[in-house]
């Protein structure tokens, strides 16, 4: 990974009337090809997708960890995440594409909430044998994004991909977590917060104080859903940014440190190497040998 990490916004390979793309896999990769461009290299994407294996084994690359995938597995890449293909042409499916607006306008709270509990999970496996039930909403998701008539067609595409997470959420070999609807909102909204006032402050209880909730009840409603206390879980976010950020080797590591919001450089390599046990220099050496 010796070259820097490209930021892929939705535009980069796609010409769509509205911000969503329904495609395979192999149609993906022969683009790619044919642009000069290699799957393979990890880059940042600033779009949501959804990737549907259907054949094949492989490996794919999430924010700098190794995920296997095969039939059945479905992968919710968010914004903002590094992620490479396997160079391998092994697996075959689906990737869906769209700009975060066009699941975020017009949308119901109770569908945003699906949407979210979904997109707050690494994978989903729904099993092999559980794919044949997704195929009506492939198949219409596919018809509606070929359709040339423009009336309707963003309101019918958000219903018909909306159907197919509840149905990805229904088949799910590995029931999600029902949380408590408030609960839930609540963490998400401390994940929001954090991706906002994080140069301004690394200390979890003054974000419950602009939750306007409790340190205790921030720290359990954590615990219970992302698995970590409130300070960790910050810290884990902090140390995956700045992880990014050095991945794309556009500054250097005091930029990095400000910019995250380290008063001192001093600071942001001690923080770095207490969670990695390497300065932030010897983690990039390590990137640039894969």
């Amino acid at each position: 990974m010796a070259d820097d990490i490209e930021n892929i916004i939705f535009s980069r390979f796609v010409n769509q009337p509205i911000p969503f793309e329904f495609i395979t896999i192999e149609t993906l990769r022969d683009r790619c090809k044919k642009n000069g461009y290699d799957l393979s290299k990890p880059h940042r994407i600033e779009f949501h997708a959804l990737i549907i294996i259907s054949k094949g084994e492989s490996t794919h690359t999430i924010d700098f960890k190794e995920q296997k995938i095969f039939p059945g597995v479905i992968l919710p890449l968010t914004k903002d995440q590094v992620h490479a293909f396997n160079k391998e042409r092994t697996t075959d499916g689906f990737v869906i594409s769209f700009e975060e607006s066009f699941i975020s306008q017009n949308i119901s709270e109770k569908n945003l909430f699906h949407f979210l509990h979904i997109y707050n999970t690494p994978s989903v496996y729904i099993g092999e044998e559980n794919l044949h039930s997704l195929q009506s909403f492939l198949t219409l998701l596919k018809h509606l994004h070929q359709e040339e008539n423009l009336n309707m067609k963003p309101e019918m595409i958000n219903s018909v991909f909306m159907a197919l997470l509840f149905k990805i959420k229904q088949l799910s070999v590995y029931q999600h977590k029902t949380f408590e609807s408030k609960r839930f909102k609540d963490f998400l909204s401390y994940k929001l917060l954090i991706t906002q006032y994080y140069a301004e402050s690394h200390n979890a209880k003054s974000y419950a104080k602009k939750l306007d909730v409790s340190y205790k009840y921030l720290n359990d409603i954590c615990k219970e859903i992302g698995g970590k206390t409130a300070k960790a879980f910050l810290d884990s976010w902090l140390l995956l940014e700045i992880k990014r950020n050095l991945s794309e080797q556009k500054y250097t590591s005091q930029e990095i440190a400000f910019k995250m919001g380290f008063n001192e450089p001093s600071n942001f390599i001690r923080f770095f190497k207490k969670h990695t046990s390497f300065t932030p220099n010897q983690f990039l050496k390590q990137l640039t040998k894969i």
